[in-house]
Formats: structure tokens, C-alpha cells, sequence
């Protein structure tokens, strides 16, 4: 077991003294500037991470539409053109540097053309895994939350069916609980079986809580620290034989150090 932290929950140091990983997520590292990646800021961070004894997965860039996100780096994975792909290689290629356990990818969004949408997304991440096992890296697509409209795999079904459509051993799942909560509206016995049949195909795993309910702030999509909201942590016992990094999507080392006690209890 492998326990981590996103990077903007905090520094290098703070996170190696609790965990054994960090996420770096790109669209937030400040690293890009009209969709080119800066390289000289990019090595000044891996300068600090080098001296932390800390393993790595990587979020790549993804669709956001809030104020928050910077929109030079906004992918839809059912909509990809040269800047898009430029952007996850981006990606491929730091994973395959720093020999990370995971790379992160969120699917695309759909119109009214749902299934051509969804075509579209499994031929991009067809190209993609095909890049990724050249660079001998993992991918994982993760599940969205159901809470927000528009977004493809938000259900374990269309998730599971992407990726055996992919057909690639580069490419699996990344199991978001949090998401997974919201779109099962907060009831555990369909988290605990959203979690089961998705076990198979698990490379990564995002963990946070929430209420299971929907807000007018971020769908609900609260990324409380485990043990904050109503979710049952006990379900991530349904992931069997899964020996990967379960990485807390929180927003501060206290997040963090609460989050950490509560899945040990459950992990340990």
C-alpha cells in the first residue's frame, strides 16, 4: 500500500513527512504558459522533489470550466487536436522520467451525439495508451462525478466499457471515491458495488469525501478529507489484490494528516 497526497495540498517536505507519494498535477504546478510547457519552472520543481524521498503519479491536464482552471491547458479527450495530444505527452514524458506509478486522465464530454462522443474519446485514448506503452507508463481514466452533466464515464459501465474498448495493458482505471459517491447519490451499497466491479481494472486511486449530494459549489465535488463526509472507507476492502497508491485529493496537510489516519484504519 501506497499512500499520497496531491501536490497542492502541499510542499515536497511536508508531504514526504507523512506519505510515501505526491501527485503532481500539472494544470495546477504553474508549469504552462499558452499551452507550452516551461521547461526551467518545470526543472526548478523537480530540483525541489528530487531531494524528498517521495514516489510520483501524474495528473494530466483535463476540461475544467470554472474561473480557477487556466484555460490554456483545458482538454476534452472526445475533442483532441495536435495542442491536446501535445499537452498528455507532456505527461507521458514526466512519468517516464520520474518512473511514476500512474497517469491521470479524465474522459471527455458528450452533446447530443453521446455514442459518437464516446467513439471519439476511445480512439484519442487509443493513440495515447499506444504512446504510453512506449514510454513503458500506466494510464488510468477516471470516473467523473455524476453530480456534474456532460461528462462521459461517470458510471462504472461506460468506464469499464472504455477501457476494454482501448483494449491496451497501458491503460486501466482510476477509481475516484468521491466521484463514485455522487453519482451513486451518496448510497453505500452502490458505492460498495461500483467499487467491486471496477476492481479488475484499477491501476490508481483517488480518495476524498463528501456529502453525496449535489451543490450549487463544484456539483458537490467537496474533496473533504476521508473520514469528513458520509462515505464508508471500509468499501475500498472490495479492491482486491490492488497494491497501487490510494492519493488524497485534499487541500491542506491537516486534510491530509486526518485523511491518512482514517485510511489506515481501514488499509492497515
Amino acid at each position: 500500500m501506497i499512500l499520497g497526497a496531491s501536490s497542492f495540498a502541499g510542499s515536497f517536505p511536508e508531504i514526504a513527512s507523512e506519505l510515501q507519494s505526491v501527485e503532481l498535477y500539472m494544470p495546477k504546478l504553474g508549469v504552462y504558459k499558452n499551452s507550452v510547457l516551461q521547461k526551467d519552472i518545470l526543472g526548478s520543481i523537480l530540483d525541489e522533489l528530487s531531494v524528498c524521498d517521495l514516489k510520483t503519479s501524474i495528473h494530466a491536464p483535463y476540461f475544467a470550466d470554472v474561473s480557477t482552471y487556466p484555460k490554456d491547458v483545458v482538454i476534452d479527450t472526445a475533442k483532441m487536436g495536435d495542442r491536446e495530444f501535445r499537452l498528455i505527452r507532456d505527461s507521458i514524458e514526466l512519468a517516464s522520467n520520474l518512473d511514476s506509478k500512474a497517469i491521470v486522465l479524465h474522459p471527455g464530454r458528450f452533446d447530443n451525439h453521446r455514442e459518437a462522443c464516446f467513439d471519439r474519446m476511445v480512439s484519442n485514448l487509443k493513440l495515447l495508451a499506444s504512446e504510453a506503452e512506449d514510454n513503458d507508463v500506466l494510464l488510468g481514466l477516471e470516473n467523473k462525478e455524476g453530480t456534474s452533466t456532460g461528462n462521459l464515464c461517470c458510471g462504472v459501465d461506460e468506464l469499464i466499457r472504455a477501457v476494454e474498448a482501448v483494449n491496451s495493458d497501458n491503460l486501466g482505471a482510476t477509481f475516484d471515491i468521491g466521484h463514485a459517491n455522487l453519482t451513486c447519490n451518496g448510497d453505500s451499497a452502490k458505492l460498495r458495488e461500483f467499487a467491486r466491479k471496477l476492481a479488475p481494472y484499477i491501476v490508481h486511486v483517488h480518495v476524498h469525501d463528501n456529502d453525496g449530494v449535489w451543490t450549487e459549489e463544484y456539483d458537490g465535488d467537496q474533496h473533504l478529507a476521508p473520514g469528513s463526509g458520509i462515505i464508508d472507507y471500509s468499501i475500498l476492502n472490495e479492491l482486491k489484490g490492488y497494491r497501487g497508491t490510494y492519493n488524497m485529493e485534499v487541500f491542506s496537510m491537516e486534510d491530509v494528516c486526518s485523511g491518512k489516519e482514517t485510511l489506515m484504519q481501514i488499509l492497515e
